[in-house]
């Protein structure tokens, strides 16, 4: 059966997707030659919870020139998925960058949180990113601002692990795009699934899994796109 077909059939549809979906829209992923941590000597330092805490300065310069791309548009990936999430599925996503929900979806699960939600720890008020941007001190009372993403050494919120365990248990079709699939507890997800769930992975490189898979190995822009031509 082709992707198309099984995306078809199926009654509930869960994506899980990684920086690979948006390498298209001009955001480097992590690991690879060009990506974000290349060339940095210690870059899960820079994004830990000690380095907020103990280098603020060093954390915001960090995130702030590395990491924000607020002019960036989502891509044939995040359209199509986010039409066929919306008409009968998910999207659970490592990504920080927003994409899914520009491009549309309504149902999004942000696994490791949003840059685009930033909040003063000090105070706990909310702050438009833009401000962040252009100073990482809450102008109202000082505190250091921070962005709502998840860092090194913190756990993943509760709510929504449990959120996403809800979704992978509901699909009967799940489709991992674009990530390595190394980081836990986000790869450990598939564990939850439906028995009779069918699992399909798309990725440059090949992934290893310990439960039958359809995997296609090629670009993600591609799959996608071709799926949105009319047959």
């Amino acid at each position: 059966m082709t992707f198309k077909s099984m995306l078809q059939v199926a009654q509930h549809v869960v994506f899980l997707t990684g920086a690979g979906v948006s390498t298209a829209s001009g955001i480097p992923d992590y690991r690879s030659k060009t990506g974000l941590y290349h060339q940095q000597a210690n870059p899960e330092y820079l994004l830990s919870h000690t380095n907020l805490v103990t280098h603020p300065a060093s954390f915001y310069e960090f995130v702030t020139q590395q990491m924000y791309f607020p002019n960036a548009k989502p891509n044939v990936i995040h359209q199509v998925m986010a039409t066929i999430a919306n008409q009968k599925g998910q999207i659970i996503t490592q990504n920080v960058d927003g994409l899914h929900t520009k491009a549309g979806a309504r149902d999004v699960i942000e696994f490791h949180g949003s840059l685009y939600r930033v909040t003063c720890q000090k105070c706990g008020q909310s702050v438009p990113y833009q401000a962040y941007l252009t100073d990482m001190h809450h102008q109202n009372c000082g505190g250091i601002l921070r962005p709502d993403i998840v860092l090194y050494e913190e756990p993943i919120d509760p709510t929504v692990i449990e959120q996403a365990i809800q979704a992978i248990e509901a699909a009967d079709l799940i489709v991992v795009v674009g990530t390595s699939f190394r980081v836990y507890p986000f790869a450990s997800l598939i564990e939850d699934r439906c028995p009779d769930a069918q699992l399909v992975a798309i990725n440059q490189e090949i992934l290893q899994f310990e439960m039958p898979v359809t995997m296609i190995q090629a670009d993600a822009a591609t799959i996608f796109a071709a799926l949105a031509t009319k047959e």
